[in-house]
């Protein structure tokens, strides 16, 4: 009769030394994402150079380029009357 340890202690894998096909195909896996990785990479840059340098309406909604124009000095009274 087999207690618990004994059929828990078993191999049930089968034979681990024949067969070794874990390896190539993770290496396979690997080669074939980073692939897939590059080709994005490249198609989402050339996606964004097409893309215009400004939208329609973009001016009107855009704050200043240059950020001490835009920000205000709160002590400064000069066009308060």
């Amino acid at each position: 009769m087999l207690t618990a340890v004994e059929v828990l202690a078993q191999n049930n894998f089968g034979d681990t030394r024949s067969g070794g096909l874990a390896g190539p195909m993770g290496l396979f896996i690997i080669v074939l994402l980073a692939i897939a990785t590059v080709l994005l990479i490249r198609n989402m840059n050339s996606r964004l150079r097409r893309l215009p340098g400004r939208f329609q309406g973009q001016e009107a909604d855009a704050p200043s380029a240059d950020p001490a124009e835009s920000v205000q000095d709160p002590t400064d009274r000069s066009d308060r009357a």
